[in-house]
């Protein structure tokens, strides 16, 4: 990486800046061509920077510099371009636009919006078509919150604007951008209209124009460099998902990374999109990246359809999509991973929690090695690059829960990484590489799926790093003995599995009794609290109190029968007991707390009967 855009540089945005750029910047030539990878001879490039390739000016990004020769990789079909036509270089970086308006959006890997280039060409997307990110000629309702005279730098919100009903975006003083308010007013603007004037005189930095700095609604940010913040803060609270599964045995902090990886119809989609519609981030960031057209359809398709169950309102009114299916250019994969999580950092800078959800991280990888092997590197484990982990490392380390720049309010991003190793096989470098940067594994299992469990998440090779440091939040907000119930189910699902080898072997029946009641514990467990079912409109979500109620409920019977057994009552008798099934009724019924109330009376009438 041989340069690095100096945040000031990257937030000086004008309409237009793209256009004059090039004439200050020699235009060079096609050499050779392979597929999305160009070579061009004769043009002055650094690298990243952004370049227009061919007569049709296709979009591609400089990846290597040899001397005189400079290698593109190409964000558009390649087909038909010869040797000899023109490339100009843009002098800027791959960059997106952010400002009011990203929300309800549905873009492809390079910010292009793609209900604007179908009113553009139709169904089917022609090649070297532009569009910008946000709509520049839409007026939104701009309220100052600063004024005259006030001295402000990067990060510091200037006023907000309410982007969709109840959302309120806030529009900060870009990062690198320091001085005192000369001119700022409410009123209704374009997001490239100036809403406010800097004198920057004062800063001794001059921000590049001496005096005045107009500061617009929307800002541009290279998309491969981070947003910086004030601070970092330890993972302490926990990303709330309503998936009983996740939850309570293997949570993920706001901030942190998870990986789910799993083999094809496990339910990695079906579990991407219960996260996206349950968990308790305020924005949601999905990117489909590589995935099946019809599998990228059906969340389109969905997703605009779908209730906010907090607001009542859609749920597309605080999320935005990115679309780059598997038959869209390679090299546009391997940028959309990195515009989502630009958007995402924007979002953590206003104070606002993000979840972003990648699906699947192993197609970008998989366009990774295809460029790789057309730049002819030295190929790593099965035909990755080399430099497999370290990008996977560089794109988690984005996570975080911050203090951003200019407040005192605490945003978070959170990346959830589907991978889908071929064949289900988890020791594979995608799986392995993604292991080592994220602290939450969940891992899906194609045997229970078929078994209709589901959410299939196999409880034996799933873990979380994050379960000591959420403790304390859990001992606080819901229970005191929540981390000792957990542990306790842990311990009985591990000793299912033991038990479960010997039955195979002589049958049920002729296990000591404790075991017996061991085995009908971890059935209960399993039935009741694992499984959920994504489709009943009360199942879909569970609040933490009743997950511990539910739990609460299966030990008091465990203990019970514990304890009937010393007392010397016979097995079939306790495993007879009615009141215990009655505790999947709370898992459907509105009423839980009076249902599980209901099961803990009778169950004490019952073993009091024995």
């Amino acid at each position: 990486m041989s340069t690095k855009t100096e945040p000031k540089e990257a937030m000086e945005y004008h309409a237009g800046q793209h256009h004059h750029a090039e004439q200050h910047h020699g235009a060079g030539r096609l050499f050779r061509i392979a597929g999305p990878v160009v070579v061009a001879v004769g043009l002055d490039a650094r690298m990243f920077d952004v370049v227009r390739v061919g007569k049709e000016r296709l979009m591609g990004e400089v990846i290597q510099i040899n001397g005189d020769k400079t290698v593109i990789q190409v964000y558009e079909d390649t087909t038909g371009i010869k040797p000899g036509e023109p490339v100009e270089n843009t002098g800027e970086q791959l960059s997106v636009e952010l400002g009011p308006g990203l929300l309800t959006s549905i873009y492809d890997g390079i910010q292009r919006p793609l209900p604007v280039l179908e009113k553009q060409m139709g169904s089917f997307i022609k090649r070297g078509v532009d569009a910008p990110g946000l709509d520049h000629a839409r007026k939104w309702q701009f309220k100052a919150l600063r004024k005259k005279g006030e001295h402000v730098k990067g990060g510091d919100i200037l006023g907000e604007v309410e982007e969709t009903p109840g959302f309120i975006h806030r529009i900060m003083v870009p990062q690198g951008m320091e001085g005192k308010i000369k001119d700022i007013s409410s009123g209704a603007y374009t997001v490239l209209q100036p809403v406010c004037t800097l004198d920057t005189a004062h800063d001794g930095s001059g921000g590049g124009r001496e005096g005045k700095m107009d500061i617009t609604m929307a800002q541009r940010w290279p998309v491969r460099l981070a947003r910086k913040a004030k601070k970092k803060l330890a993972p302490t609270i926990p990303l709330l998902t309503g998936q009983r599964v996740f939850d309570s045995l293997f949570p993920l902090a706001k901030g942190g990374a998870a990986a789910i990886p799993g083999p094809f119809g496990a339910g990695k989609t079906v579990s991407q999109q219960q996260l996206a519609k349950w968990c308790d981030a305020d924005i949601i960031v999905y990117v489909g990246c590589g995935e099946r057209g019809n599998e990228m359809t059906e969340v389109l398709v969905e997703f605009p359809h779908l209730e906010d169950p907090k607001t009542k309102k859609p749920l597309m009114n605080r999320t935005v999509l990115i679309a780059n299916t598997s038959n869209m250019p390679v090299a546009a994969r391997e940028a959309s991973v990195y515009t989502g999580v630009t958007i995402a950092e924007y979002f953590r800078d206003m104070g606002y929690s993000v979840a972003m959800m990648a699906d699947s991280t192993s197609r970008w990888a998989e366009a990774m090695r295809e460029i790789s092997s057309r730049l002819e590197e030295m190929p790593g484990e099965e035909g990755y690059p080399a430099y497999l982990s370290t990008r996977l490392a560089e794109f988690y380390e984005r996570t975080g829960r911050v203090i951003p720049l200019g407040t005192e309010k605490e945003g978070s991003v959170t990346i959830i990484g589907a991978v889908s190793p071929p064949g289900g096989d988890f020791s594979e470098p995608v799986t392995q590489s993604t292991l080592r940067v994220t602290k939450t594994f969940w891992a899906l299992d194609a045997k229970l799926a078929q078994r209709r469990h589901f959410p299939s998440i196999n409880w034996l090779t799933s873990y979380s790093l994050y379960l000591d440091i959420l403790t304390p939040w859990y001992a606080q907000n819901v229970a005191s003995d929540w981390r000792q119930l957990i542990d306790r189910m842990m311990s009985v699902l591990q000793e299912e599995e033991k038990l479960l080898e010997i039955v195979q072997l002589v049958g049920s029946d002729s296990l000591p009794e404790k075991e017996q009641l061991t085995l009908e514990t971890a059935r209960m467990l399993r039935e009741f609290i694992l499984q959920q079912n994504a489709f009943h409109e009360i199942d879909t979500y569970c609040e933490l109190k009743k997950t511990y109620k539910m739990m609460k409920t299966i030990f008091h019977f465990s203990t019970l029968a514990t304890a009937a057994l010393e007392h010397g009552s016979r097995v079939k008798d306790i495993l007879g007991i009615t009141s215990k099934d009655k505790i999947s009724d709370a898992k459907f019924g509105r009423e839980y707390e009076k249902i599980l109330d209901g099961v803990q009376k009778e169950m004490d009438a019952e073993f009091n009967k024995l």
